[in-house]
């Protein structure tokens, strides 16, 4: 059952005040809400950031979308949903999402319903309702410059001549620096029209493929949000680069 949001769910305290980026103010579409970082101690007495992650898969709505090539970015929403036990049955700022954690950090999932070009209408308003800083917005898509089943995460980039991404980044002041989850789907063979291999299902190989990166993208997640972009992130980009070139 879906049901539409009229104020953020989910709270952590917070000694202090979170920083607010300039698309924040500029497009909050709620100010009396907000959702603090929390600052805790680990067991060495180092402190933990818990600022809340949103999470936000590209794709298009609608039954004859599924399991394409241009809805994998859904797909791994769904993934994680599962994993953590999310439920996704909220309606918000164009999206249908989910409100949960990853251990005790607050995430936010999301796929936007507005198509894939005009997603950042989706991720702007969200971000901005929420107070999610664009080092905590993680976007997930699919990348024809990848292999099939292939990720990548990096923490800033362009666009790609991806359209999706493009239109979230017009919804952020033009800001690049938010952090994304790459999923190839590899080119198009021969002149095959890009639009039509998009939309086009994967083959069996290919399913596996998508299927096994879907788990691995999940633990991928999870590390980043307990611990950054670190040499661990590093080290499993490396592993995706030549995960099927192994001697």
């Amino acid at each position: 059952m879906l049901c539409a949001a009229s104020a953020p769910s989910f709270f952590v305290t917070c000694p202090g005040k979170l920083h607010c980026p300039r698309y924040i103010t500029k497009n909050s579409v709620a100010t009396r809400c907000s959702v603090p970082s929390s600052v805790l101690g680990n067991n060495n007495g180092a402190k933990v950031e818990y600022t809340p992650w949103l999470i936000v898969g590209l794709g298009n709505p609608g039954n004859k979308y599924h399991f394409t090539r241009h809805n994998v970015g859904f797909e791994m929403i769904d993934r994680i949903s599962q994993a953590e036990g999310v439920l996704m049955n909220t309606i918000q700022s164009k999206a249908l999402i989910g409100i949960g954690s990853i251990g005790e950090v607050p995430i936010l999932l999301a796929k936007p319903q507005t198509y894939m070009n005009f997603c950042g209408e989706s991720v702007g308003p969200l971000a901005a309702y929420y107070k999610v800083p664009l080092r905590h917005i993680l976007l997930v898509y699919d990348e024809m410059s990848l292999p099939n089943g292939v990720l990548r995460l990096q923490p800033k980039g362009g666009h790609g001549y991806h359209n999706g991404v493009k239109n979230v980044i017009g919804h952020l002041d033009g800001s690049r620096s938010f952090p994304r989850l790459c999923i190839g789907i590899g080119n198009p063979p021969g002149n095959m029209d890009v639009k039509a291999y998009l939309l086009q299902k994967f083959s069996s190989v290919e399913r596996k493929q998508i299927d096994d990166a879907l788990d691995q993208g999940v633990e991928a997640v999870r590390a980043l949000v307990f611990n950054g972009f670190n040499h661990h992130i590093n080290r499993f980009n490396l592993g995706q680069k030549y995960k099927y070139h192994k001697v």
